[in-house]
């Protein structure tokens, strides 16, 4: 039979070939440099590589070819650590300004040698880690520590990184990987070769393709009876099939819901495509303060929101420009002391924050009590590492009331802590913007440490005042990804939405 081979072991069916099967065996068997590179293969063969790589796995089932795989590791910079290579780590920068200042710098001295806050926390965290910067401020060289080197470990591994270099201290790459200065990408190569099995098969000739199945349509017309049929090859494995279930990330939002939802809250949705005035003005979040960067939004261009009613829109207005309300003689506080820009206001943008969710929901039901939480999507720029993306799911809500205080939020934070088994939690103040006082909730991962999971306050009278709303409220917004990382076991907040049947099956670690 054309197509089968001498070699099967008895009483096993003969093996055969698909019509791209046989295409891609016959290229293989035309090459001299083996094994080969998929892509390669399909460059020199003209067949499609999804097609090509399918046919090879059915081949190898088959045992006609056989592969050698291969992972290769590259180290490359980011851009933030393509600008410390260009211009100085941060550590570095501010040694040098310690230098040109004669060995003492002041804050001020610091912003004015180019280093911004974030740059200048991190520069004295690790100085002083390792014993080269006093406590205190101004910050000075601690002298029984000697000069530091003229390389430190992070500027040499930087640039070995750059060159292309392979021997690397792996402890350095990956805290420089914390710090998103240097990224690690993984890839498998597959390099195939005809099996001896593959090298004798006999293949038939072209144009000798056989039928794979029996259609309607051959019954129908009859085509069936003049016509050969591949027979099933016995060998091939049979693929093991699993039910469908539901996607552990999903499944468990579903679960912290119904936790909600058992603890008395009722839950609220709103739009994604906001407008600034939602998203930000509503919250007294001033339309030009640098505070406003913290959430990093997305703008969209040649669209125009739509504004809210004109008596809220006045009175937010107010707020901002430091006015008494509409028909009261007193302002709630000083402002920001700038004129309220409607056209900012209109701006239309994704929703970097389901506390717009809040707003729109006091602005209906201004009267207490309030217990009200959303779960779902927002969107900021982000660096992509283990604990952040540019799509994110918050869990937002509001908890208010006569006599509401921070006591009640934090006591909410430890219900729902408990409620999916977590134990160890820490509170400590913050800031936000529009929330005075403000704290976080840290919850112990067991490989990423303590994460910053339950953040939230009480909201600004200026927040309240506007609404409609009289009475305390405490305003939280929890980081539900990474929240199910601790409760789901998961180091990368990327697995959450992972694609990969065997993972999600729990077939492999």
């Amino acid at each position: 039979m054309p197509g089968a081979s001498d070699g099967a072991p008895d009483g096993a069916a003969p093996v055969s070939l698909s019509g791209p099967e046989r295409s891609v065996l016959v290229a293989l068997r035309a090459t001299e440099a083996l094994p080969i590179e998929e892509d390669e293969l399909a460059s020199h063969s003209g067949i499609p590589l999804d097609q090509l790589r399918g046919s090879l796995q059915r081949l190898r089932a088959k045992h006609l070819v056989v592969v050698e795989e291969e992972h290769e590791t590259t180290r490359r910079l980011t851009p933030r650590g393509e600008r410390a290579l260009e211009v100085g780590l941060p550590e570095r920068r501010l040694l040098a300004a310690l230098e040109r200042q004669g060995g003492t710098l002041t804050l001020e001295g610091a912003s004015t040698e180019g280093l911004d806050e974030e740059e200048r926390s991190a520069a004295i965290g690790i100085l002083r880690r390792r014993g080269w910067l006093e406590d205190g401020v101004p910050f000075r060289l601690r002298a029984s520590a000697g000069a530091p080197p003229t390389l430190l470990p992070e500027e040499v591994v930087l640039k070995q990184v750059a060159n292309g270099e392979e021997e690397l201290d792996e402890a350095i790459v990956g805290a420089l990987e914390r710090r998103t200065l240097v990224r690690t990408e993984r890839r498998s190569i597959k390099r195939w070769a005809p099996s001896d099995e593959g090298r004798r098969l006999p293949l038939a000739a072209d144009g000798a393709e056989m039928l794979g199945a029996l259609t309607p349509g051959l019954l129908a017309s009859g085509g069936w009876k003049d016509r050969s049929f591949r027979p099933y090859d016995v060998r091939a494995p049979v693929p093991y099939l699993s039910g469908a279930r539901p996607n552990r990330y999903a499944a468990w939002l579903e679960e912290f819901e119904e936790l909600l939802v058992g603890l008395g809250f009722e839950q609220a949705e709103g739009p994604v495509l906001e407008t600034e005035f939602w998203n930000d003005d509503v919250l007294f979040m001033p339309q030009d303060h640098p505070a406003r960067s913290i959430h990093d939004s997305l703008s969209l261009a040649g669209i125009t929101g739509k504004l809210p009613p004109a008596d809220l829109l006045a009175r937010v207005a107010a707020a901002h420009e430091g006015r008494p309300l509409p028909g009261e003689a007193t302002p709630i506080g000083p402002g920001w002391g700038d004129h309220y820009d409607l056209a900012i206001a209109a701006r239309p943008v994704l929703r970097s924050q389901t506390t717009s969710v809040s707003a729109r929901f006091l602005a209906r039901h201004p009267r207490p009590p309030f217990r009200m939480f959303s779960l779902d999507r927002n969107f900021r720029r982000e660096e992509v590492d283990a604990r952040h993306g540019i799509e994110f799911t918050q869990c937002e809500g509001i908890l208010g009331g006569e006599g509401t205080t921070l006591r009640d939020l934090v006591g909410m934070f430890r219900a729902l802590a408990e409620g999916i088994g977590i134990r160890e939690m820490k509170i400590r103040p913050s800031y936000f913007p529009f929330t005075e006082p403000s704290i976080e909730g840290y919850v112990r991962h067991p490989r990423l440490g303590w994460i910053e999971i339950f953040p939230g306050g009480m909201l600004r009278p200026e927040v309240l005042r506007p609404l409609g709303v009289e009475v305390p409220v405490a305003a939280w917004g929890i980081g539900i990804g990474r929240l199910a990382m601790v409760a789901l076991g998961v180091n990368d907040i990327r697995e959450l939405f992972e694609d990969d049947l065997a993972r999600l099956r729990g077939e492999e670690g």
